[in-house]
This record gives structure tokens, C-alpha cells and sequence, in this order.
């Protein structure tokens, strides 16, 4: 369907790719992975022309339809949320109008060969709508877009009163819209809540038909939709025939047998090479010297892979709490506003965390989780009730706001160690260092980094104190699947107490020991992990 043959790229002094090739055969579904800036979006924007290779072919089978879904939301339609779906569809509603229009030269009267072509084309042209899906297609721009989120009382709204995140949420429904042959999608999760994300595997699982070549940090999403991985690293691509975890473990199994082969070729070349330097001044084994200088010519070298840069972090033991952690009683939370009436998000919310508590708060987008973690971090009073911390508590509180009172003229070292006035250079270089920071990277501005860099320095600015209770909303948003991984490792060993808000499942069922359910304006605790809360709500029939 799509070839990539022999493909070179390179970014300034940064070669991307080296003779690299991959294909997208009909219905594969493929994970790309690899480190930041390696290429992975390199590849999306070369098989849809928005780049172009340095040398090397690209091929696409005859009439294939490609949709890609980027981080880029694009020019938007002043109109609705639903007309701006449809948009993308633009071609289907045009063939449509051809067919009616032909049907309304069919009851005209005519020559017979002239109604055997017509009825010849009208026939391919009904063909090709069905199978693009014109006969539903408002059906299916309704069902996609209340499924990422938007439902009927917002199809009317104007784009332009969307924020960013539900702008990337149209977007993608445009794209689903359309039953494109081959789906490009890259971080196609990165802005949807649970019930979308969950809503979105289902659908790319059971209703589309198409190829799919993706990128995601979400462990789940990629495990229950990929059966094929293409790691792009080192200038070139390597294929997996299977999903996340089968590639993470047959990964570190090639790595193991490379080590080994490199290993004994380097000691097979230590060995010529002190032959030669031992003879090579002696006239009786100059024909052994000359044999062997050219056999090492000929060897093609082994080369390790770079490992891909992580966080690298573990806390430090903190200092012991209190055994009453958190205590809520009966908390209300109204919203004022001078623009729109009250709101009020919930009432009667009642619970004791207690320490070594690691507690995820779930419920739909709106239902409140956020502003629950904002009164725990004393962001924000409870309209009524009390919300208490516990004795010789010492909280931190992670959010995505958190990025937006970093000082934009400071370097990343300043910030980190104005967060930790105490630590000396070497520590705080230590703690950037661990958080991808190394080096150079260490006197960036924080003008100048993306929004995933500063989501690193914000955790380089609170992980590193002596904390013992984490309030964390959304910690693991901007980060890759290794470094997620490694967060994930160091937080399962840190001894204090974990309060957070995550749409990304893996990590919800490798780290918590109770849930706390947010809905309808009330609480409900569930005394045991993400599996025992998703079995007891029945959540996991809806996950796959």
C-alpha cells in the first residue's frame, strides 16, 4: 500500500535516517516508537508529502486515502463543531450531489448507449460513495465526535469557542470521519479523558477497517491496538511482529545477543590487531600481516545502539508522617462566577487517606477530580466541610498549571535550585541530569522549552524535596513510554503517600492500592487497586 525504500533524511547535522525502509501493508496495525527527535514524525510528514526524502522512493498503491492526525491543529472553519467534520469529508458530499445529479439525468429520455455509460458510471460512482461511507456519513461525524467527548448539545457550537484541547479532539474526529485507507496518527490520546480514550481504542479495534501507523505514550492504548512495532533509532528502522510488550522484551533479547556478538568480534579484532602490531616490522610474516590488515578492512563493524536517554531518578527517604494523612469532611465545592450562575461540582465528600496511601481520583472529564486535588494542595477552600492535613506532613503538589509560574527568563538550573536553596551545584546539576537535563541542557531558558521540557522541570522541582505526600494531577502528560516507565518505578518505591489524577491505565494499575470515584457530584472509595475498582464498577467490559 505505502512503500518507504532505501530513505535518507537528515536535519542539519542530524541524519535521521540512512537508507532506511518500511512498508504499510493493507489493515496492519503499526506502533512507532523511539526517543524524542530520532524521526518518528519525520516519517508521518514524508509519506504525506510534507517533507521530502533526501534520497530514496516513496510509493502508494493506486487511490489510497491517507488521514493524519498531528499535534497541529490547522485552520478551522468559523462555523460548527460538526459542519468542521464534515468539512473534511468535503469530496464524499460532492460525489454525493454527482449521484443525484445523474440520477436526475436518468429520467430524461436518451439514447441507449448513453444510458448504458450513465447507468455504467453511476454504478462505480455509488460503488466508491458506499465505500467511503457517504450513506452515514453525518451519522458518523455525530457518533465520532460524542465519542471523543462532544455530544449533541455542543455539535452547534462555533470552533472558535473551543479550547485548544477540544480543538485537537475535532480534529481528530475529521480524520476518523473520513475511513481513510491508511491512518496516520500521531499521539492521538494526548488531550482525551478516559472515556474517550477507552471510546477511541474500541472504535479503531472494532469499526475501522484501515491500516493504522501511530505514535502514543499510553502502554494500554498501544498494547490493545498494535500488533506490529517499528522502532525508529540509530538512523534506522527495525520491525517487531507484535504489540508494546512483546517488543520490550524481544528488544532487550536482541540487545543481550548483539552485546554478546560485539563483544567477541571486538575481541576477535584485539587479537589481529596485536598480531599485526607484534609482526608487522618482521619480513617473514609480512604476507600474514598484509592477510590480516585486509580481513579486518572487510569486517563490517558491530555498532551498539545509543540507549535512549530517560528519566533516571529515585527519592531519597522521606521524612515520616503522621498515620492520618488527609482527612475530608463532607466537603462542598461551589464555583462562584459573575459571568454564569453557581456551580457546584460536589458535595459530602468524606474520606481519610492514610499514610503509604497510593490513591488514584477518576471520573469523567468535569466531574471534578482536579478541584478535588486543588483543595487537598490548599489551591482552592471548600465552599463548606473540612479538609485537613495530618501531622508532620509535607505535601507537594504537581499540575499542569505548574508550568505556567516557572520564571521564563531563568535557566532550568536556576529554577530547579531555587526550589532547593540548600543543595549545593553538584546535587542540583545531579537532579537535572536525571531529569534529561544534562550538561548544556542545564542553562536552557525556560522561554525556550517545549511544553514536555517544562513538564520535567516542574517534577526536577518537587520530586527532589523531602516530601511525603505527593499530590499529583496529570504527572505523566508530555512524557514518552520510558521515561513514563521510570517515573512510574521510582514512585512505586517512594515510601510516603500518593494522591494523583491519570488517564493512562498502565500506570493507574501498576501503582495504586485504592480509588476514589468522582460522580455525580459524590464520592465513593473503592479499598483496593484499579483492577478491583474497574471489576467492581464493571468499567472493564468497556476497556476491551
Amino acid at each position: 500500500m505505502i512503500h518507504l525504500t532505501d530513505i535518507s533524511k537528515q536535519h542539519g547535522p542530524q541524519i535521521l535516517f540512512k537508507n532506511s525502509s518500511l512498508q504499510i501493508l493493507p489493515g496492519t496495525r503499526t506502533g512507532l516508537v523511539g526517543a524524542n527527535g530520532t524521526g518518528k514524525t519525520s516519517i508521518f510528514r514524508l509519506i504525506v508529502r510534507e517533507e521530502e526524502p533526501d534520497s530514496g522512493d516513496i510509493s502508494y498503491s493506486k487511490k489510497t486515502k491517507i488521514g493524519y492526525f498531528s499535534q497541529e491543529v490547522g485552520d478551522m472553519n468559523e462555523g460548527s463543531a460538526l459542519s468542521e467534520v464534515m468539512s473534511a469529508a468535503s469530496d464524499i458530499v460532492k460525489l454525493g450531489e454527482k449521484l443525484k445529479e445523474m440520477e436526475g439525468k436518468m429520467a430524461e429520455p436518451m439514447e441507449a448507449d448513453a444510458m448504458d455509460k450513465l447507468l455504467a458510471d453511476y454504478g462505480d460512482a455509488a460503488e466508491d460513495f458506499e465505500n467511503r461511507g457517504g450513506y452515514d456519513l453525518e451519522t458518523r461525524a455525530q457518533t465520532v465526535l460524542t465519542g471523543l467527548g462532544i455530544g449533541p448539545a455542543d455539535y452547534d457550537r462555533p470552533v472558535s469557542s473551543f479550547s485548544g484541547g477540544w480543538k485537537m479532539r475535532i480534529a481528530l474526529a475529521k480524520i476518523l470521519t473520513i475511513s481513510p485507507d491508511v491512518l496516520l496518527l500521531d499521539e492521538p490520546t494526548n488531550h482525551l479523558d478516559m472515556e474517550s480514550i477507552i471510546w477511541l481504542e474500541n472504535w479503531l479495534v472494532n469499526e475501522f477497517k484501515g491500516a493504522i501507523l501511530m505514535t502514543c505514550h499510553d502502554h494500554d492504548f498501544m498494547n490493545k491496538i498494535v500488533s506490529r512495532i517499528i522502532e525508529v533509532a540509530n538512523s534506522t528502522t527495525t520491525t517487531y511482529s507484535g504489540n508494546y510488550d512483546f517488543y520490550t522484551r524481544e528488544r532487550e533479547v536482541r540487545l543481550t545477543q548483539l552485546l554478546a556478538s560485539h563483544r567477541r568480534q571486538q575481541e576477535m579484532i584485539a587479537k589481529e590487531e596485536n598480531f599485526i602490531a607484534k609482526f608487522k616490522a618482521r619480513v617473514s610474516h609480512s604476507a600474514q600481516v598484509q592477510s590480516r590488515i585486509k580481513k579486518l578492512a572487510k569486517i563490517e563493524r558491530i555498532e551498539i545502539p545509543e540507549q535512549q536517554k530517560v528519566i533516571n531518578f529515585e527519592f531519597n527517604e522521606p521524612p515520616r508522617s503522621g498515620d492520618d494523612v488527609f482527612t475530608l469532611t463532607d466537603v462542598e465545592k461551589v464555583w462562584e462566577s459573575e459571568a454564569i450562575s453557581p456551580k457546584k461540582v460536589f458535595s459530602g465528600l468524606s474520606g481519610l487517606i492514610t499514610r503509604e496511601d497510593k490513591i488514584a481520583v477518576v471520573g469523567i472529564n468535569g466531574a471534578g477530580k482536579s478541584t478535588l486535588l486543588k483543595i487537598m494542595a490548599g489551591k482552592t477552600e471548600p465552599t463548606s466541610g473540612i479538609a485537613k492535613i495530618g501531622a508532620s506532613v509535607n505535601m507537594g503538589y504537581f499540575s499542569q498549571h505548574s508550568m505556567d509560574i516557572l520564571d521564563p527568563k531563568m535557566t532550568v538550573f536556576e529554577a530547579v535550585q531555587e526550589s532547593l536553596p540548600l543543595e549545593g551545584n553538584g546535587p542540583i546539576r545531579n537532579l537535572c541530569g536525571a531529569f534529561l537535563f544534562s550538561g548544556d541542557e542545564a542553562d536552557k531558558k525556560i522561554s525556550t522549552l517545549s511544553g514536555g521540557e517544562k513538564s520535567r522541570v516542574v517534577l526536577a522541582t518537587l520530586l527532589g524535596k523531602p516530601l511525603n505526600f505527593l499530590v499529583l494531577d496529570e504527572p505523566t502528560n508530555h512524557l514518552d513510554i520510558q521515561s513514563r516507565e521510570i517515573l512510574l518505578k521510582a514512585l512505586q518505591k517512594f515510601t510516603g503517600t500518593i494522591v494523583l489524577v491519570s488517564h493512562d491505565r498502565y500506570f493507574l494499575r501498576s501503582l495504586v492500592s485504592k480509588v476514589y470515584e468522582i460522580d455525580n457530584g459524590a464520592m465513593t472509595s473503592y479499598h483496593g487497586d484499579y483492577e478491583y475498582y474497574l471489576s467492581k464498577t464493571g468499567h472493564d467490559h468497556k476497556a476491551l
